[in-house]
């Protein structure tokens, strides 16, 4: 088997994205045949993987699965918490081999679309700036925003981490002291949807994503999820440049 890097063989046999491998790997978390990894090391399946000092057995390729979760409020998108609340990985299912990795993440007071794959190697690309994957998002707000604030923020507010716009706004529902707007942003650039509207004088109220690129969010009851179908699988792969390893069992 041809050599490649230790964050794709491992991203793509479900143990994580390439970004969490990576970070793994500065963190001194991983090692390949008893040695620290390095970043950008060619490795097989073959050799000897241990994280936090237990064995990783990478299995081949196995067919991509995703599923839509519909996140509800107060949960975190980290598999552990200090604090002790609530994670989205106790809403899905338990599987013998898969390791679920969350395409993007949604704070805690945010809820809706969290796409959920057991192919890292899909999250990273998806995740990645260059794939301009469009979330929309439903955003209500305390009060009615005035056309010269819709403007600022299509033409893009300062924040402390620079400067951040929406791609489109548009009035959706709503009436007496709260109002609902569609918002669509860019995905992989530093923005904070509250802290945008904040910035030009309106408090957001809830925040939810109904859209991830081509995925909409069906009618699911909070906390659970879908998976999607085949051809909406192999779509999303190939949007990014991949294929389905096997089909479906």
């Amino acid at each position: 088997m041809k050599p490649e890097r230790i964050q794709k063989v491992m991203s793509q046999a479900g143990v994580a994205s390439r970004r969490q491998i990576e970070a793994w790997i500065r963190e001194g978390r991983i090692s390949v045949d008893g040695r620290p990894a390095e970043i950008g090391q060619l490795v097989t399946r073959e050799q000897h993987f241990k994280l936090n000092g237990r064995t990783l057995r990478l299995r081949a390729k196995a067919p991509t699965r995703v599923l839509v979760l519909n996140k509800p409020e107060g949960y975190i998108c980290s598999r552990k918490d200090p604090e002790g609340r609530k994670s989205v990985f106790e809403l899905l299912p338990r599987t013998k081999h898969d390791r679920w990795v969350l395409v993007g993440r949604l704070d805690i007071n945010t809820s809706g679309l969290l796409l959920v794959t057991n192919n890292g190697e899909l999250a990273n690309r998806l995740m990645h700036p260059s794939s301009e994957i469009e979330p929309e998002y439903a955003v209500r707000v305390l009060g009615n925003a005035s056309r010269e604030q819709l403007d600022r923020l299509l033409k893009g507010v300062e924040l402390e981490d620079g400067t951040a716009a929406f791609s489109r706004v548009s009035d959706a529902e709503g009436s007496g002291s709260n109002r609902w707007y569609h918002v669509v942003i860019r995905e992989g650039r530093n923005r904070d949807e509250r802290r945008m509207w904040e910035a030009v004088g309106l408090k957001v109220s809830r925040l939810n994503r109904v859209r991830y690129g081509s995925i909409a969010l069906p009618g699911l009851t909070r906390g659970k999820y879908r998976a999607l179908p085949e051809n909406q699988d192999t779509e999303l792969m190939r949007s990014v440049g991949l294929r389905q390893a096997a089909a479906k069992a």
